[in-house]
């Protein structure tokens, strides 16, 4: 099977708790071969609410190294679509650019691929899903989108507050990506998408990828991977076949107690497959809707 995922915090967990990504306690470990005929990974930076600006990017430029030196080591190849293997920089959290719109430039030097533009708080950028006042996108955040588009990098709406969402709906041009985001129809829980959410994605050609954190799947936390099917099941319901993808949150969050990590990624497919769907539906749900995505915003001519 072919894989692609568009959230894992496997780079945090490493630079933060002193790890080795060989280190058989993280979600995506490279201890053992991982048998995938293509697989692509992107790996995120989080950059967490409470820290100060300059503390971020310390982090960030950390990261950025550990992400060049390191994993070309394990067989990746960076932001290379003609590789086996993929890894994909990304960065969880637009406080990284405090109120500075010129820092767009530096993570294009540094090869950011797509940015998510809040965690759970507000910034300068826009307000968080777990907001107390949900103004939305603020004016320097609607310069953001435009840059960002601009620049090649993917806006990423998982995190964000209802009307921020909405926002960046009204103010975005190209499509944009909920990296790990599943149905709130399905889980009520704010960091999850509401029907008309996932509509305005897929209308603009973007993606969702199916976040495994158990108390996104269900409202008590005693998840299994028969509740991603579910939420997998509602999103194609809705027309979303070329929309759906997976974004596991791997290493950043808790696990349904029959998923230990990447290793189980063949499991589940598996478990897809004993419902009858067929393995073209699964390649796109597993990797190609992704891997599609990628290539065509990477070559589309840029028009604002």
């Amino acid at each position: 099977m072919r894989y692609f995922d568009l959230h894992c915090d496997t780079l945090y967990k490493v630079l933060t708790e002193s790890r080795d990504f060989t280190d058989p306690r993280l979600h995506i470990t490279f201890s053992d071969p991982l048998q995938f005929e293509a697989w692509t990974q992107c790996f995120a930076i989080w950059i967490p609410d409470d820290i100060s600006l300059q503390q971020s990017w310390q982090l960030f430029t950390r990261s950025a190294e550990l992400f060049k030196n390191k994993l070309p080591r394990f067989g990746f190849g960076l932001n290379n679509h003609n590789s086996k293997h993929n890894a994909l920089f990304c960065v969880e959290g637009g406080r990284i650019i405090g109120n500075d719109i010129d820092k767009i430039s530096q993570l294009v030097t540094y090869g950011v691929k797509m940015l998510t533009l809040t965690w759970n708080g507000d910034n300068a950028i826009a307000c968080g899903a777990l907001t107390t006042c949900d103004t939305g996108l603020t004016s320097f955040g609607r310069q953001v989108i435009r840059e960002l588009e601009l620049n090649n990098i993917i806006v990423d709406v998982s995190h964000l507050s209802d009307n921020s969402f909405f926002d960046v709906a009204a103010q975005a041009h190209r499509p944009f990506i909920a990296s790990h985001s599943n149905s709130r129809s399905v889980c009520s829980n704010k960091r999850n998408l509401t029907d008309e959410q996932f509509d305005i994605i897929k209308n603009n050609n973007g993606l969702v990828g199916l976040n495994f954190h158990g108390k996104f799947l269900r409202s008590d936390g005693s998840a299994s991977i028969d509740d991603i099917i579910t939420h997998c099941e509602h999103f194609l319901s809705l027309g979303g076949e070329n929309t759906v993808a997976i974004g596991s949150d791997f290493d950043g969050a808790d696990m349904p107690h029959d998923i230990s990590g990447i290793s189980t990624i063949p499991q589940i497919y598996e478990q897809f497959l004993k419902l009858n769907y067929s393995e073209t539906l699964l390649d796109k749900l597993f990797y190609l809707n992704a891997a599609n995505f990628y290539e065509t915003f990477d070559n589309r001519d840029v028009l604002l």
